[in-house]
């Protein structure tokens, strides 16, 4: 099991204090798991498991009605029968009407240290911050980087595992247990259809079925373009479907409530602010990318420009697009003062291509660090701008 220590290390300051642990993320991306190493950390230091209860919300054995008055009166019987302070662990706990309700009463009630999980990027969101404001800290959940993964497989080649990561994503279950590729498509598959039936379909009363998967797929297919609804609509008619603007939209905010399609802003990089209706789509696995459309190897540069989106974003930095006259730099990430510019390219194998991905670093007059990220092997960099391999990268304690 490996121990995601830079999601622990944001979770261990708020052990033992009144504060709501609240993990949210994407199915199967590793939640269930972090509340076992919560445990563990907390059995580490002398707390005794008698004292854990972990309730899955998703479960059909749960011996108690799944609403906010039986996991309360559940709750109750076991603080009584414990007599001191109790750990409490709800898994997905989205799945039950009201539970705002119900964490916010524990909470009051009971001598209590909370642990939550959730597939759903609005759980912290309406309701929520009303009854718990300043009392909860959001740790977000992603998929297994690439460091992740070596840290299972520390004697294997790693380039080889780069090339696997490529294809199969970091979906944590696909690495746990020797898989095929075949399985591991068949999975992916499998987390597929349950985000779009369970986590968007059903979540939003979405009735057709057919139209959601085909404008999904257009999402995914384009991972790393700028999303134009205009260009969904064309692409739908040319399927002899036809879908409103705003239905469009919907779609993408339910997608981007499930934790499986992430929307980035660009930003104008002279100006300083936000450019509307010129976002880019990426998605949270590119795993389940390969095993729904195919082809993550053919279209190399948006995969590896997905891969690094992802692994901004699992360090804690916010991520846009910058826009700098007529040029575009693939990512400008922030986390509190410091800033970085990232260009995300197959290879450099052109001096054509060399210019464009290092000009426009070139022509940001600020001092902060400036990559070129591709599959090169060769080091390329020039006038202070870093080139560096992909690989090399991604495995970097800090940017």
């Amino acid at each position: 099991m490996i121990l995601r220590e830079k999601y622990m290390s944001k979770i261990r300051p708020f052990i033992n204090q009144p504060i709501i642990k609240v993990l949210t993320g994407i199915r199967r991306s590793g939640k269930s798991v972090m509340l076992e190493l919560i445990q563990n950390e907390l059995i580490k230091h002398g707390m005794d498991k008698k004292y854990f209860m972990s309730i899955n919300l998703e479960s059909k054995k749960n011996q108690f009605e799944n609403t906010v008055d039986g996991i309360y009166a559940h709750v109750k019987r076991f603080v009584e029968k414990s007599n001191q302070k109790v750990y409490l662990f709800f898994d997905e706990i989205q799945e039950i009407e009201d539970w705002e309700t119900l964490i916010n009463a524990v909470m009051i009630d009971f001598d209590t240290d909370i642990y939550i999980t959730g597939s759903n990027a609005k759980l912290l969101s309406g309701e929520l911050a009303t009854y718990l404001a300043g009392r909860y800290i959001e740790i977000k959940i992603y998929p297994f980087s690439y460091i992740e993964i070596l840290d299972l497989f520390p004697t294997k080649n790693k380039q080889e595992i780069f090339q696997i990561y490529l294809v199969r994503g970091g979906m944590p279950f696909l690495y746990q247990f020797p898989i095929d590729d075949r399985s591991a498509m068949q999975y992916l598959n499998d987390i597929y259809d349950s985000i779009i039936l369970k986590d968007i379909a059903t979540r939003n009363k979405v009735r057709d079925i057919e139209l959601l998967k085909r404008m999904i797929q257009f999402f995914i297919a384009n991972i790393g373009n700028t999303f134009s609804a205009s260009n969904i609509s064309k692409y739908l008619k040319s399927e002899l479907r036809s879908v409103s603007t705003e239905t469009i939209y919907n779609y993408i905010e339910y997608c981007k409530t499930a934790c499986f399609l992430h929307l980035v802003q660009r930003e104008d990089l002279l100006g300083k602010k936000i450019l509307q209706f010129q976002e880019k789509i990426y998605i949270a696995d590119h795993g389940i990318r390969e095993a729904v459309y195919g082809n993550n190897m053919r279209d190399i540069n948006q995969t590896l420009e997905n891969i690094v989106y992802m692994e901004l974003l699992s360090r804690g930095y916010d991520v846009r697009i910058g826009k700098n006259l007529n040029n575009e730099v693939d990512f400008v990430a922030e986390e509190g003062n410091s800033r970085i510019y990232v260009q995300v390219s197959y290879l450099l194998a052109s001096d054509e291509t060399m210019e464009r991905e290092f000009s426009v670093l070139e022509s940001i007059p600020d001092n902060y660090p400036k990559y070129v990220v591709t599959m090169d092997e060769i080091d390329r960099g020039r006038n202070g701008i870093k080139h560096m391999n992909i690989r090399d990268f991604l495995l970097m304690e800090q940017f």
